[in-house]
């Protein structure tokens, strides 16, 4: 198993999962209104949406890897350039400031399972974001169902827990005056683990193009 791969997943899972989007402040908000039990029952029911997108991107991953190696590690390539532009997206809104109108927008709002559910379920862009960022931790394993297995096993429990600290310490820590920094270093280490996997994407690329 290569543990370097695994932590990097970890670390990236963390950060996708804690940086600001519709999920978090769902989380965040349900707390507000109906205490951890609300926020439970929206951290279900968006880990269930999760399962349902990532169980599309598995499908359609293991249907490129098996047709063609050259197309999946292209996909790979361009999974690097998104994850790095989410990196981008989160220093270029700590500089513009922007991450101080979170606190100022977040009330107290309805959570619960189905809420969860249809705000993790309807944004598309989530199976091209699983689809894009698996492929870059596939060969954590040898077998690549032993992978996939670890890698959405791993994304649950993360999940689960990293949505659980955002209910305890998101309203302290959003007025903290380190958020900001915590923000951009979350957004430097996506852009570092999208170099990486450029990396050894590319690096395989040569391989495949030499062999030939």
């Amino acid at each position: 198993m290569n543990y370097l791969e695994f932590y990097l997943y970890a670390i990236s899972v963390i950060i996708m999962i804690a940086t600001p989007g519709p999920v978090m402040i769902l989380v965040a908000s349900a707390g507000l209104k109906g205490g951890y039990r609300q926020s439970l029952l929206t951290i279900i029911g968006t880990n269930l949406a999760s399962l349902v997108l990532i169980t599309a991107s598995i499908l359609i991953l293991k249907g490129m890897f098996s047709v063609n190696e050259t197309l999946f590690l292209i996909i790979k390539v361009l999974g690097c350039l998104y994850i790095a532009y989410l990196g981008y997206g989160i220093l270029k809104e700590v500089l513009s400031q922007q991450e101080h109108q979170l606190n100022t927008m977040l009330s107290p709002v309805d959570g619960g399972l189905s809420k969860g559910f249809l705000v993790g379920i309807s944004n598309p862009k989530d199976i091209i974001f699983f689809s894009s960022f698996f492929p870059q931790f596939i060969h954590i394993h040898a077998d690549i169902n032993t992978s996939l297995v670890i890698l959405v096993v791993t994304w649950i429990i993360l999940d689960f827990l990293t949505l659980s600290l955002v209910y305890l310490s998101f309203n302290k820590l959003s007025k903290s005056q380190i958020y900001p920094k915590i923000l951009g270093l979350c957004g430097l280490i996506l852009i570092v683990i999208a170099i990486y996997g450029l990396y050894v994407s590319l690096k395989s690329m040569v391989q495949i193009l030499i062999g030939a």
